[in-house]
């Protein structure tokens, strides 16, 4: 039990440096988007507009570094400053693997995105590692350069290999098998697609299931023959989680830190742009109790587009692509009964689930 409190401890210490940046990034996103005229496929496009176009790209940069920052602190937490250059160089790794750049591929093998969860790991694996070598008796003539060379260097390539070669191949080999099995769900129960769909969008938030389920339906709005009602399930899942998160700030804030009432607000706005990110802070802090929260709220929201038939003609969601939308009115209530449900479900989690002798109030 005091491992466990002491790993939150780590987890929360990182998350509590990488919010500003998921805040800063997500408003800067959500400003451009909401901002910007309608490119390809009727979806915001800042790219003619210069000033929302560089408030883009900053946005996207915040976001980069949300992963490095998390992952940089994690290890902090755990081994301190040695600690935090392995942590940051891991978790910025996990923005994109680039697999191709350490190993050339012929193939054209894209980037792997890892995601937040890619980041925890790497945060974990720097800390303890760093903590690890630390231990290693050496000489006193070595021992003052140890936290400025030795470790960093050291560390940086155990964590680095570790991310490109044990981690990066399976997970490009699970975004080729994902991939294949959303092409044979999509002939069979639509339910059931709506119900995979909706939980794999939930479940790394921007990481590699998030993007198969996103890249699926997105390709299917310019197939020959065009399906916009996958898009339409995918658009409503899409948002649930920041915005479910958010509302249950709302609804019981004895149950959450002040710094997680303040990352609600920001959730929030990042949920009406579409921005599943916005719950990260949530679920790198508690991935046990609130990722199968946000993954039930997006799995009602997917079926309930997907029953009513809701289409979406723009590869994005959330209600910022509500013109674009078939079935509006239906839309909107998937959006309601997904963000209802992740609020509903991830307070009562909380509530039941607290350690004995825990206050209620966080």
């Amino acid at each position: 039990m005091e491992e466990l409190k002491k790993l939150r401890q780590h987890l929360l210490t990182g998350v509590s440096f990488a919010i500003p940046f998921i805040a800063c990034g997500g408003i800067l996103i959500a400003a451009a988007l909401a901002f910007a005229p309608r490119g390809d496929n009727n979806a915001p496009d800042p790219a003619g507009v210069p000033a929302l176009f560089f408030m883009l790209k900053l946005g996207v940069a915040s976001f980069k570094l949300m992963l490095a920052i998390l992952a940089a602190y994690i290890a902090y937490s755990i081994a301190g400053k040695p600690g935090l250059v392995a942590g940051a160089i891991g978790g910025y790794l996990c923005n994109d693997l680039q697999l191709h750049a350490f190993f050339p591929d012929p193939s054209g093998a894209p980037d792997v995105p890892v995601g937040f969860l890619g980041a925890i790991v790497a945060g974990l694996l720097a800390g303890y590692v760093v903590q690890g070598i630390k231990k290693i008796p050496t000489h006193k003539l070595i021992r003052p350069i140890m936290p400025i060379l030795i470790i960093p260097i050291t560390s940086t390539l155990v964590v680095g290999a570790a991310m490109i070669l044990l981690l990066g191949p399976p997970i490009a080999d699970l975004n080729n098998w994902l991939g294949a099995q959303l092409v044979h769900l999509q002939a069979g129960s639509a339910i059931v697609l709506a119900v995979v769909l909706g939980a794999m969008i939930a479940f790394d938030m921007g990481g590699p299931v998030n993007k198969a389920a996103f890249f699926f339906a997105a390709g299917l709005i310019t197939a020959p023959t065009p399906n916009y009602t996958v898009m339409g399930a995918v658009a409503a899942a899409i948002c649930t989680p920041p915005l479910g998160m958010g509302l249950a700030t709302l609804l019981s804030r004895k149950l959450w830190r002040e710094e997680e009432r303040e990352s609600g607000l920001a959730a929030l706005g990042m949920g009406m742009i579409g921005i599943t990110e916005g719950a990260i802070p949530f679920a790198a802090a508690d991935p046990l109790r609130v990722i199968p929260c946000i993954m039930l709220g997006s799995m009602a929201a997917s079926t309930v587009a997907m029953l009513s038939g809701v289409g979406d003609h723009a590869p994005h969601g959330g209600p910022i692509v509500l013109f674009v939308v078939d079935n509006k009115i239906m839309y909107v209530v998937a959006i309601i009964i997904g963000t209802v449900v992740t609020a509903l479900a991830v307070n009562a989690v909380k509530r039941f689930t607290r350690p004995r002798g825990e206050p209620a109030e966080a």
